[in-house]
């Protein structure tokens, strides 16, 4: 029988990050990080992420891509002033519409440089090129909005705005079956004593996600072994299992929620 859980739809998402800059090394990003922690206990869960440079066909091909594979599509990058800022051209392109200074992008930029006397200059009005259909996401650090088109949500690549961004989006997205995890974690155990084991826990429990971690210290090593699911009950009968194939290897387990 079908538990209320697993019936939920599964609801996914990719994540673009866009920018020369991530690619060089320049800058580090954090982006696909709180886009994922955001998400999570909304029930969508981030399927792919990729980091492009700033190049129109590369650009246009991922947005198509992903638009057609996910339920959502969430983009950083690209939206500023300057002349490698192309992603909103490139969106217009990917979905075959329009794109122009739109009057109430325009009026967002005059009315937030109209606080500090500054003048929204030809440059400035290159943040207020939108795609014809797409709706504005408010932008309450800088001003300059983001936008979204059919299920991309186009936001800023600096990471505090983007994060404004995100959290003005996050009402208006629908989520489906929230992805819970535990993780067993056992001190001074390798991966190659449990690998057979864990296979076998794996394959009796395929509704479950099972991962293997080792981590390594100056004085010590162990292995996370990590498991995911929407079901928090079939969770608990994992943990068990992974509790016991640590303890039958000696090693006493710590549980951890997340």
């Amino acid at each position: 029988m079908t538990s209320q859980k697993e019936a939920v739809k599964k609801v996914s998402a990719a994540v673009l990050l866009i920018g020369d800059e991530i690619l060089s090394g320049r800058t580090q990003d954090v982006n696909l990080q709180t886009i994922a922690q955001y998400l999570a206990p909304l029930g969508i869960s981030v399927a792919q992420a990729r980091i492009i440079a700033d190049d129109e066909a590369t650009i246009i091909e991922a947005v198509r891509t992903l638009s057609a594979e996910y339920d959502y599509v969430f983009t950083t990058g690209g939206i500023g002033p300057t002349h490698d800022d192309i992603t909103a051209e490139c969106v217009a392109k990917a979905f075959n519409v329009g794109i122009s200074v739109r009057d109430d992008a325009r009026k967002v930029l005059e009315d937030w440089y109209a606080q500090s006397d500054r003048e929204v200059t030809d440059a400035r009005l290159r943040m207020a090129r939108i795609p014809d259909g797409a709706s504005l996401i408010e932008n309450p650090v800088s001003g300059a909005p983001g936008f979204v088109i059919k299920n991309v949500h186009v936001m800023a690549g600096v990471p505090r705005i983007m994060r404004a961004m995100l959290h003005n989006v996050g009402p208006t997205l629908k989520g489906g079956a929230v992805v819970y995890g535990r993780t067993v974690r056992a001190d001074g155990m390798r991966e190659g004593d449990i690998a057979k084991e864990l296979g076998v826990v794996a394959a009796q429990m395929p509704d479950l996600s099972f991962g293997s971690y080792p981590w390594f210290t100056d004085n010590d090593s162990g292995v996370a072994l990590v498991v995911r699911g929407t079901d928090t009950a079939r969770l608990s009968e994992a943990v068990e299992q992974l509790m016991k194939l640590a303890r039958d290897k000696g090693r006493e387990p710590e549980v951890t929620t997340h």
